[in-house]
Protein backbone atom coordinates (compact mmCIF):
# COMPACT_ATOMS: atom_id res chain seq x y z
CA UNK A 1 0.00 0.00 0.00
CA UNK A 2 0.97 3.48 -0.38
CA UNK A 3 3.17 5.38 2.77
CA UNK A 4 -0.14 6.56 3.94
CA UNK A 5 -1.66 4.71 6.68
CA UNK A 6 0.73 1.01 5.71
CA UNK A 7 1.06 -1.04 8.50
CA UNK A 8 4.65 -2.88 8.90
CA UNK A 9 3.58 -6.59 7.68
CA UNK A 10 4.22 -9.80 8.31
CA UNK A 11 6.09 -12.14 5.82
CA UNK A 12 3.81 -15.61 4.84
CA UNK A 13 6.28 -17.36 6.49
CA UNK A 14 6.36 -15.59 9.84
CA UNK A 15 2.37 -15.89 10.38
CA UNK A 16 2.59 -18.17 13.65
CA UNK A 17 1.89 -15.62 16.07
CA UNK A 18 -1.30 -15.50 14.24
CA UNK A 19 -4.06 -18.25 15.11
CA UNK A 20 -5.65 -18.52 12.18
CA UNK A 21 -8.00 -21.34 13.01
CA UNK A 22 -9.06 -20.47 16.93
CA UNK A 23 -8.14 -17.07 19.50
CA UNK A 24 -8.53 -14.21 19.09
CA UNK A 25 -7.02 -13.62 15.46
CA UNK A 26 -8.92 -16.75 13.78
CA UNK A 27 -9.99 -16.04 10.45
CA UNK A 28 -13.69 -15.44 9.69
CA UNK A 29 -14.12 -15.44 6.12
CA UNK A 30 -12.89 -16.34 3.15
CA UNK A 31 -9.53 -14.41 1.69
CA UNK A 32 -8.00 -13.82 5.20
CA UNK A 33 -10.16 -11.62 6.83
CA UNK A 34 -9.42 -12.23 10.64
CA UNK A 35 -11.65 -11.46 13.69
CA UNK A 36 -12.67 -7.63 14.03
CA UNK A 37 -12.00 -7.74 17.64
CA UNK A 38 -8.12 -7.41 16.82
CA UNK A 39 -9.04 -2.93 16.86
CA UNK A 40 -11.72 -3.59 19.10
CA UNK A 41 -9.50 -4.78 22.47
CA UNK A 42 -7.00 -2.12 22.56
CA UNK A 43 -3.61 -1.96 21.26
CA UNK A 44 -1.83 -4.51 22.45
CA UNK A 45 -3.57 -7.18 21.10
CA UNK A 46 -3.83 -5.08 17.75
CA UNK A 47 0.73 -4.64 17.80
CA UNK A 48 0.47 -8.40 19.21
CA UNK A 49 -0.84 -8.85 15.50
CA UNK A 50 0.64 -6.46 13.21
CA UNK A 51 4.43 -6.43 14.73
CA UNK A 52 6.61 -8.20 12.14
CA UNK A 53 9.03 -10.19 14.48
CA UNK A 54 12.52 -9.88 13.97
CA UNK A 55 12.62 -5.68 14.34
CA UNK A 56 16.22 -4.54 15.74
CA UNK A 57 16.12 -2.60 18.58
CA UNK A 58 17.62 0.69 18.19
CA UNK A 59 20.89 1.37 19.44
CA UNK A 60 21.53 4.68 17.76
CA UNK A 61 20.05 7.52 16.71
CA UNK A 62 20.52 9.68 13.77
CA UNK A 63 21.23 12.98 14.00
CA UNK A 64 19.72 14.38 10.85
CA UNK A 65 19.76 18.66 9.30
CA UNK A 66 16.63 19.43 10.69
CA UNK A 67 17.34 18.54 14.48
CA UNK A 68 20.44 20.98 14.16
CA UNK A 69 18.90 23.84 11.51
CA UNK A 70 15.85 24.83 12.41
CA UNK A 71 13.41 26.38 9.89
CA UNK A 72 10.41 28.10 9.20
CA UNK A 73 8.14 30.29 11.91
CA UNK A 74 4.65 30.65 12.34
CA UNK A 75 2.19 31.83 9.61
CA UNK A 76 -1.42 33.45 10.04
CA UNK A 77 -2.78 30.53 8.88
CA UNK A 78 -1.34 27.02 9.20
CA UNK A 79 -0.62 24.64 6.18
CA UNK A 80 0.36 21.19 5.62
CA UNK A 81 3.90 19.63 5.74
CA UNK A 82 5.09 20.21 2.46
CA UNK A 83 6.00 16.19 2.26
CA UNK A 84 1.65 16.15 1.99
CA UNK A 85 1.99 18.14 -1.03
CA UNK A 86 -0.31 14.89 -2.66
CA UNK A 87 -3.01 14.77 -0.57
CA UNK A 88 -5.16 17.45 -3.22
CA UNK A 89 -8.55 17.98 -4.05
CA UNK A 90 -9.03 16.66 -7.96
CA UNK A 91 -9.66 16.66 -10.56
CA UNK A 92 -9.64 20.42 -11.20
CA UNK A 93 -13.43 20.67 -13.58
CA UNK A 94 -15.10 18.11 -14.28
CA UNK A 95 -16.45 20.20 -16.85
CA UNK A 96 -14.36 23.44 -16.92
CA UNK A 97 -10.58 22.48 -17.10
CA UNK A 98 -9.78 25.70 -15.71
CA UNK A 99 -12.45 25.68 -13.09
CA UNK A 100 -12.18 29.77 -13.19
CA UNK A 101 -15.71 29.71 -13.61
CA UNK A 102 -19.48 28.19 -14.79
CA UNK A 103 -19.35 24.59 -13.43
CA UNK A 104 -17.26 22.37 -11.84
CA UNK A 105 -16.58 20.17 -9.20
CA UNK A 106 -13.80 18.76 -6.95
CA UNK A 107 -13.36 15.94 -5.21
CA UNK A 108 -12.07 15.28 -2.09
CA UNK A 109 -8.92 12.61 -1.76
CA UNK A 110 -10.91 10.05 0.82
CA UNK A 111 -8.03 7.58 0.32
CA UNK A 112 -5.92 9.64 2.03
CA UNK A 113 -7.97 10.74 4.77
CA UNK A 114 -8.36 9.35 8.24
CA UNK A 115 -11.35 9.54 10.83
CA UNK A 116 -14.67 10.93 9.90
CA UNK A 117 -13.89 14.80 9.44
CA UNK A 118 -12.82 16.21 5.99
CA UNK A 119 -10.25 19.45 6.52
CA UNK A 120 -11.78 22.68 4.97
CA UNK A 121 -9.61 22.66 2.65
CA UNK A 122 -10.30 18.72 1.36
CA UNK A 123 -13.56 19.43 1.01
CA UNK A 124 -15.59 18.88 -2.04
CA UNK A 125 -17.04 21.33 -4.35
CA UNK A 126 -19.28 21.94 -6.65
CA UNK A 127 -20.44 24.89 -8.54
CA UNK A 128 -23.24 25.11 -11.34
CA UNK A 129 -21.79 28.66 -11.94
CA UNK A 130 -18.89 29.88 -10.48
CA UNK A 131 -18.29 31.04 -6.56
CA UNK A 132 -19.55 34.56 -5.52
CA UNK A 133 -17.41 37.29 -4.13
CA UNK A 134 -19.60 38.25 -1.67
CA UNK A 135 -19.65 40.84 0.88
CA UNK A 136 -21.05 40.01 4.65
CA UNK A 137 -22.30 43.22 5.79
CA UNK A 138 -24.28 43.62 2.60
CA UNK A 139 -25.96 40.13 2.50
CA UNK A 140 -29.21 39.26 3.55
CA UNK A 141 -31.24 36.02 4.21
CA UNK A 142 -35.01 36.67 3.39
CA UNK A 143 -37.82 34.84 4.93
CA UNK A 144 -41.25 35.47 3.33
CA UNK A 145 -43.91 34.07 1.25
CA UNK A 146 -47.00 31.61 3.56
CA UNK A 147 -45.85 33.69 6.98
CA UNK A 148 -47.01 36.18 9.66
CA UNK A 149 -44.14 38.62 9.37
CA UNK A 150 -41.69 38.74 6.39
CA UNK A 151 -37.79 38.56 8.06
CA UNK A 152 -34.65 40.06 6.62
CA UNK A 153 -31.23 38.58 8.47
CA UNK A 154 -28.29 40.40 8.58
CA UNK A 155 -25.18 37.94 9.72
CA UNK A 156 -24.83 40.01 12.36
CA UNK A 157 -28.59 39.55 13.60
CA UNK A 158 -27.92 36.08 12.45
CA UNK A 159 -24.87 35.84 14.87
CA UNK A 160 -26.39 37.07 17.68
CA UNK A 161 -28.91 33.56 18.01
CA UNK A 162 -27.84 30.51 20.28
CA UNK A 163 -26.10 28.57 18.38
CA UNK A 164 -26.06 24.79 17.83
CA UNK A 165 -23.46 22.37 16.03
CA UNK A 166 -23.54 19.06 14.26
CA UNK A 167 -21.30 17.02 12.48
CA UNK A 168 -22.55 15.64 9.50
CA UNK A 169 -21.77 14.44 5.75
CA UNK A 170 -22.94 16.16 1.97
CA UNK A 171 -22.90 14.20 -0.82
CA UNK A 172 -23.99 14.90 -3.93
CA UNK A 173 -26.87 12.98 -5.36
CA UNK A 174 -24.51 12.45 -8.47
CA UNK A 175 -21.39 10.72 -6.40
CA UNK A 176 -20.55 7.02 -7.46
CA UNK A 177 -22.59 7.59 -10.63
CA UNK A 178 -20.43 6.26 -12.64
CA UNK A 179 -20.46 2.63 -11.32
CA UNK A 180 -24.19 2.17 -13.42
CA UNK A 181 -22.00 2.56 -16.65
CA UNK A 182 -22.04 -0.47 -18.63
CA UNK A 183 -18.10 -1.22 -17.89
CA UNK A 184 -16.07 -0.52 -14.84
CA UNK A 185 -15.13 2.98 -15.54
CA UNK A 186 -10.25 2.68 -14.50
CA UNK A 187 -11.13 4.82 -11.39
CA UNK A 188 -10.18 4.81 -7.88
CA UNK A 189 -11.49 6.00 -4.58
CA UNK A 190 -11.56 9.53 -5.03
CA UNK A 191 -12.28 9.96 -8.42
CA UNK A 192 -15.35 7.22 -8.50
CA UNK A 193 -17.01 8.49 -4.53
CA UNK A 194 -14.88 11.93 -4.04
CA UNK A 195 -18.22 14.28 -4.02
CA UNK A 196 -18.91 13.70 -0.26
CA UNK A 197 -17.27 15.17 3.16
CA UNK A 198 -18.21 15.41 6.77
CA UNK A 199 -17.72 18.13 8.62
CA UNK A 200 -18.42 20.17 12.27
CA UNK A 201 -21.19 22.90 10.82
CA UNK A 202 -22.63 25.32 13.40
CA UNK A 203 -25.26 27.71 12.93
CA UNK A 204 -28.87 28.53 13.66
CA UNK A 205 -31.33 26.15 13.82
CA UNK A 206 -34.04 27.13 11.01
CA UNK A 207 -36.78 25.83 13.32
CA UNK A 208 -36.05 28.80 15.15
CA UNK A 209 -36.12 30.98 12.93
CA UNK A 210 -39.42 29.77 11.38
CA UNK A 211 -40.99 30.09 14.23
CA UNK A 212 -40.20 33.71 14.47
CA UNK A 213 -41.76 34.55 11.26
CA UNK A 214 -45.02 32.32 12.02
CA UNK A 215 -45.40 30.13 9.82
CA UNK A 216 -48.94 29.71 7.69
CA UNK A 217 -50.60 26.12 8.42
CA UNK A 218 -50.81 26.22 4.42
CA UNK A 219 -46.99 26.24 4.55
CA UNK A 220 -45.79 22.25 3.42
CA UNK A 221 -42.68 23.40 1.17
CA UNK A 222 -40.14 26.42 1.35
CA UNK A 223 -38.03 27.21 -1.57
CA UNK A 224 -34.21 27.99 -0.95
CA UNK A 225 -32.61 30.04 -3.32
CA UNK A 226 -28.72 31.16 -3.65
CA UNK A 227 -27.06 34.24 -4.35
CA UNK A 228 -24.26 32.64 -7.22
CA UNK A 229 -24.76 33.41 -10.48
CA UNK A 230 -26.72 30.31 -11.45
CA UNK A 231 -29.34 31.37 -8.89
CA UNK A 232 -29.67 27.67 -7.63
CA UNK A 233 -33.22 27.07 -6.08
CA UNK A 234 -34.56 23.93 -4.18
CA UNK A 235 -38.06 22.99 -2.79
CA UNK A 236 -37.51 21.72 0.66
CA UNK A 237 -40.50 19.70 2.92
CA UNK A 238 -41.41 21.94 5.57
CA UNK A 239 -41.01 18.71 7.95
CA UNK A 240 -37.62 18.55 6.87
CA UNK A 241 -36.92 22.34 7.99
CA UNK A 242 -38.31 21.93 11.04
CA UNK A 243 -36.65 18.96 11.98
CA UNK A 244 -32.72 19.52 11.86
CA UNK A 245 -32.25 21.81 8.95
CA UNK A 246 -29.83 24.40 9.83
CA UNK A 247 -28.38 28.28 8.69
CA UNK A 248 -24.85 27.09 8.78
CA UNK A 249 -22.36 29.79 9.41
CA UNK A 250 -19.35 27.99 10.43
CA UNK A 251 -17.19 24.93 8.89
CA UNK A 252 -14.87 23.17 11.48
CA UNK A 253 -14.84 26.34 13.57
CA UNK A 254 -14.42 28.83 11.06
CA UNK A 255 -16.16 30.48 9.05
CA UNK A 256 -17.72 28.86 6.14
CA UNK A 257 -15.20 29.21 2.92
CA UNK A 258 -16.22 31.30 -0.47
CA UNK A 259 -16.33 28.24 -2.17
CA UNK A 260 -18.67 26.10 0.04
CA UNK A 261 -21.21 28.82 0.25
CA UNK A 262 -19.94 32.03 2.46
CA UNK A 263 -21.92 33.53 4.17
CA UNK A 264 -24.55 31.31 5.20
CA UNK A 265 -25.72 28.14 3.44
CA UNK A 266 -28.50 25.97 4.25
CA UNK A 267 -27.58 22.36 5.71
CA UNK A 268 -30.74 19.53 5.40
CA UNK A 269 -28.48 16.72 6.80
CA UNK A 270 -28.99 13.19 5.09
CA UNK A 271 -30.46 15.07 1.68
CA UNK A 272 -28.75 15.42 -1.84
CA UNK A 273 -26.25 18.06 -1.48
CA UNK A 274 -27.56 20.71 -3.99
CA UNK A 275 -30.38 20.89 -1.73
CA UNK A 276 -27.99 22.50 1.07
CA UNK A 277 -27.99 25.25 -0.58
CA UNK A 278 -24.99 27.74 -0.97
CA UNK A 279 -24.95 31.44 -0.68
CA UNK A 280 -28.47 30.99 0.34
CA UNK A 281 -30.41 34.34 -0.02
CA UNK A 282 -34.15 34.03 0.46
CA UNK A 283 -36.26 31.21 1.87
CA UNK A 284 -40.33 31.62 0.49
CA UNK A 285 -42.84 29.31 2.21
CA UNK A 286 -45.25 28.02 -0.01
CA UNK A 287 -47.78 25.25 -0.77
CA UNK A 288 -46.19 22.96 -3.08
CA UNK A 289 -42.62 22.45 -4.85
CA UNK A 290 -42.04 25.04 -7.10
CA UNK A 291 -40.44 22.74 -9.80
CA UNK A 292 -37.41 24.36 -10.44
CA UNK A 293 -34.89 23.53 -12.61
CA UNK A 294 -32.76 21.26 -10.33
CA UNK A 295 -35.62 19.17 -9.06
CA UNK A 296 -36.90 18.88 -12.73
CA UNK A 297 -34.33 18.50 -15.23
CA UNK A 298 -31.84 17.29 -12.75
CA UNK A 299 -31.23 14.92 -9.24
CA UNK A 300 -34.57 12.81 -9.98
CA UNK A 301 -34.22 8.99 -10.24
CA UNK A 302 -35.20 7.71 -13.91
CA UNK A 303 -36.91 4.75 -13.29
CA UNK A 304 -37.99 2.06 -16.21
CA UNK A 305 -40.97 2.33 -17.80
CA UNK A 306 -41.10 6.18 -18.64
CA UNK A 307 -41.40 6.77 -14.60
CA UNK A 308 -39.53 9.39 -12.56
CA UNK A 309 -38.89 9.16 -8.63
CA UNK A 310 -38.72 13.18 -8.45
CA UNK A 311 -39.03 13.63 -4.49
CA UNK A 312 -36.18 11.25 -3.16
CA UNK A 313 -34.19 13.23 -1.62
CA UNK A 314 -32.92 11.51 1.22
CA UNK A 315 -29.40 9.67 0.66
CA UNK A 316 -29.61 5.80 0.94
CA UNK A 317 -26.45 3.78 3.23
CA UNK A 318 -23.38 3.46 1.25
CA UNK A 319 -19.62 2.55 2.28
CA UNK A 320 -16.44 1.98 0.12
CA UNK A 321 -12.94 0.80 1.17
CA UNK A 322 -10.63 3.57 0.78
CA UNK A 323 -6.84 1.59 1.88
CA UNK A 324 -6.66 -0.56 0.00
CA UNK A 325 -7.50 0.74 -3.19
CA UNK A 326 -6.17 1.92 -7.03
CA UNK A 327 -3.34 3.67 -7.17
CA UNK A 328 -2.46 1.92 -3.70
CA UNK A 329 -0.52 -0.49 -4.11
CA UNK A 330 0.05 -3.78 -1.59
CA UNK A 331 3.50 -4.73 -0.83
CA UNK A 332 3.77 -8.29 -0.53
CA UNK A 333 1.84 -10.92 1.55
CA UNK A 334 1.38 -10.40 5.29
CA UNK A 335 -1.47 -8.47 7.54
CA UNK A 336 -3.02 -5.49 6.50
CA UNK A 337 -5.31 -2.92 7.79
CA UNK A 338 -8.89 -2.70 5.36
CA UNK A 339 -10.04 0.53 5.88
CA UNK A 340 -13.14 2.76 4.90
CA UNK A 341 -15.42 5.06 5.42
CA UNK A 342 -19.49 4.33 5.62
CA UNK A 343 -22.62 7.16 5.74
CA UNK A 344 -26.67 7.07 5.85
CA UNK A 345 -28.87 9.82 5.39
CA UNK A 346 -31.60 7.91 7.68
CA UNK A 347 -29.40 8.01 10.33
CA UNK A 348 -26.58 6.27 12.07
CA UNK A 349 -24.67 2.99 10.85
CA UNK A 350 -25.28 0.14 12.70
CA UNK A 351 -22.75 -1.80 10.88
CA UNK A 352 -19.92 -2.55 7.97
CA UNK A 353 -19.77 -5.91 6.46
CA UNK A 354 -16.44 -7.09 4.56
CA UNK A 355 -15.49 -9.12 1.91
CA UNK A 356 -12.04 -10.21 0.73
CA UNK A 357 -13.56 -12.91 -1.95
CA UNK A 358 -16.22 -11.31 -4.17
CA UNK A 359 -18.92 -10.95 -1.46
CA UNK A 360 -18.81 -14.87 -0.95
CA UNK A 361 -18.77 -14.84 2.12
CA UNK A 362 -18.57 -11.35 4.95
CA UNK A 363 -17.07 -11.07 8.11
CA UNK A 364 -18.47 -7.33 10.55
CA UNK A 365 -15.74 -4.37 10.44
CA UNK A 366 -14.98 -2.37 13.63
CA UNK A 367 -16.55 0.66 13.47
CA UNK A 368 -14.52 3.98 14.72
CA UNK A 369 -15.83 5.92 17.59
CA UNK A 370 -18.21 7.99 17.96
CA UNK A 371 -20.59 6.63 15.78
CA UNK A 372 -22.86 9.91 15.18
CA UNK A 373 -25.92 10.19 12.90
CA UNK A 374 -25.66 11.13 9.40
CA UNK A 375 -22.15 11.12 9.51
CA UNK A 376 -19.38 9.78 7.74
CA UNK A 377 -18.16 6.10 9.68
CA UNK A 378 -14.88 5.36 9.85
CA UNK A 379 -14.48 1.00 9.64
CA UNK A 380 -11.54 -1.43 10.10
CA UNK A 381 -11.26 -4.71 9.16
CA UNK A 382 -7.97 -6.95 9.59
CA UNK A 383 -6.88 -9.19 6.46
CA UNK A 384 -4.09 -11.29 6.23
CA UNK A 385 -3.75 -11.53 2.49
CA UNK A 386 -1.48 -14.32 1.07
CA UNK A 387 -0.76 -12.98 -2.08
CA UNK A 388 -3.01 -14.57 -4.43
CA UNK A 389 -5.92 -12.74 -6.37
CA UNK A 390 -8.89 -11.25 -3.98
CA UNK A 391 -11.69 -8.89 -4.85
CA UNK A 392 -12.30 -6.46 -1.82
CA UNK A 393 -15.58 -5.05 -0.86
CA UNK A 394 -17.90 -3.53 2.03
CA UNK A 395 -21.98 -3.30 2.73
CA UNK A 396 -23.55 -1.19 5.71
CA UNK A 397 -26.19 -1.35 7.36
CA UNK A 398 -27.56 1.45 9.18
CA UNK A 399 -30.01 2.14 11.75
CA UNK A 400 -32.92 1.56 9.90
CA UNK A 401 -32.49 -1.70 8.93
CA UNK A 402 -31.68 -1.02 5.16
CA UNK A 403 -28.56 -2.93 3.52
CA UNK A 404 -26.74 -1.57 0.85
CA UNK A 405 -27.35 -3.23 -2.31
CA UNK A 406 -25.15 -4.98 -5.01
CA UNK A 407 -24.58 -3.21 -8.79
CA UNK A 408 -26.71 -6.29 -10.01
CA UNK A 409 -29.43 -5.16 -7.29
CA UNK A 410 -29.26 -1.83 -8.33
CA UNK A 411 -29.58 -1.58 -11.50
CA UNK A 412 -32.49 -4.41 -11.53
CA UNK A 413 -34.48 -2.19 -9.33
CA UNK A 414 -33.90 0.93 -11.37
CA UNK A 415 -32.01 0.28 -14.42
CA UNK A 416 -29.49 1.95 -15.93
CA UNK A 417 -30.47 5.34 -16.95
CA UNK A 418 -30.29 6.88 -13.73
CA UNK A 419 -27.20 8.40 -12.54
CA UNK A 420 -28.12 9.86 -9.18
CA UNK A 421 -28.36 8.05 -6.44
CA UNK A 422 -26.20 5.21 -6.86
CA UNK A 423 -25.07 3.60 -3.58
CA UNK A 424 -23.98 0.03 -4.71
CA UNK A 425 -21.37 -1.94 -3.40
CA UNK A 426 -17.99 -0.86 -5.13
CA UNK A 427 -15.49 -4.02 -5.78
CA UNK A 428 -11.51 -3.73 -5.80
CA UNK A 429 -9.44 -6.38 -7.35
CA UNK A 430 -6.37 -7.03 -5.58
CA UNK A 431 -4.20 -9.21 -8.78
CA UNK A 432 -1.08 -11.38 -7.64
CA UNK A 433 1.73 -8.21 -7.86
CA UNK A 434 -0.28 -6.45 -5.12
CA UNK A 435 -2.09 -3.54 -7.34
CA UNK A 436 -5.58 -2.53 -7.25
CA UNK A 437 -8.30 -2.18 -9.56
CA UNK A 438 -11.87 -1.13 -10.24
CA UNK A 439 -13.99 -4.38 -11.59
CA UNK A 440 -17.53 -5.33 -11.62
CA UNK A 441 -18.11 -8.42 -9.65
Amino acid sequence: MSKRGDLDKLPAQDLGSVNTMSGDHEVVAGGGLLHRRIFLQGGGLAAAAFAAPGIARAETLDVPAWTKNPEGYFSGYGAPSRFEADVQRGPIGDQNPLYASGPGGIRAPIHALEGMITPNGLHFEITHNGIPDIDPDAHRLVIHGLVERPLSFSLDALSRYPMTSRVTFVECAGNSGALVRPTAVPGNAQTLHGLVSCAEWTGVSLAVLLAEAGVDPKAKWLLAEAADPSSVSRSIPIAKAMDDAMIALYQNGERIRPSNGYPMRLLVPGYQGNMNVKWLRQLKLTEAPMQTRYETSRYSLLLDGGRVAQYKFQLDAKSVIVRPSPGMGMNGPGLYEISGIAWSGAGKVRKVEVSADGGQSWAEAALSEPVLSKALTRFRMPWRWDGGPAVLQSRVTDESGYVQPTRDALIAERGQKNFYHCNCITSWAVDAEGSVAHVYA
